[in-house]
């Protein structure tokens, strides 16, 4: 646990991965509030604030007295999950011009975590593409996108310049699912450097989850915004960029 938000958030946020890589499946029952408590080394008052907030989003539910179980979200139109567009394809919208600033594309291997999300096992090869994103004037946008290489992919910085989804298009690749979680953190040292901010700037954070199942992809990306040059409205059917200038 770090101090860089409510110590309920980041208990919250450890609750919602669980829910996303389907540790705690729709339909069952979450640890006992004393068991996290003992899990995560925090107050059962701070527990009890990190599943309010899951139950506000629909993720959980309440069962007296038989407790607190997983809710069928995937078939909610209420969700932590929202259909999202590409950041390319939302800044022409606005009549933005999107530049990537910078380029990095690595091969390394996933972890337990990333296995869990890219749908294969740890030790597995997988591909990093580190991105820094805004328009002509400034950065205001990090992207780091994990996904499992195979020989097709590009190793060359060049091929991802600009949209990931046209790129993956051009392979064949649709992306038919696309599910988000949207949280406000400060940022850590690197992101603070890369976006020209202090650590004590909020940066919005969007893990976003995609994948065609037909082709066998899936794609895990956390996408980390300047807080003062970019707001995200929801309705729950539509999602809203704001960008500034």
């Amino acid at each position: 646990m770090n101090r860089k938000s409510p110590l309920y958030m980041q208990v919250a946020n450890h609750l919602r991965e669980n829910i996303r890589i389907e540790k705690w499946k729709p339909g069952s029952k979450i640890p006992t509030e004393y068991e996290l408590c003992d899990l995560f080394h925090v107050s059962r008052i701070t527990v009890r604030g990190a599943i309010n907030e899951l139950v506000k989003e629909n993720l959980l539910v309440k069962k007296k007295p038989s407790g607190t179980f997983v809710t069928d979200y995937k078939n909610r139109k209420e969700s932590m999950y929202t259909i999202v567009k590409g950041f390319t394809k939302g800044m022409i919208e606005l009549g933005i011009n999107p530049v990537t600033k910078k380029v990095d594309i690595s091969l390394s291997h996933a972890d337990a975590r990333i296995a869990k999300f890219l749908n294969i096992n740890p030790g597995d090869p997988i591909c990093i593409l580190k991105r820094l994103r805004g328009d002509k004037e400034k950065a205001f946008a990090y992207f780091i996108t994990y996904f499992e290489y195979k020989s097709f992919f590009s190793l060359k910085r060049s091929s991802y310049t600009g949209s990931f989804y046209k790129y993956l298009s051009s392979l064949g690749i649709t992306i038919e699912e696309d599910q988000e979680i949207v949280e406000a953190i400060l940022p850590n040292k690197e992101i603070a450097q890369l976006l020209n901010i202090t650590k004590n700037s909020p940066v919005l954070k969007r893990s976003r989850f995609t994948s065609d199942k037909h082709k066998n992809f899936y794609e895990y990306t956390e996408c980390y915004y300047v807080g003062s040059e970019y707001r995200y409205f929801l309705n729950f059917s539509n999602s809203i960029y704001d960008f500034k200038n």
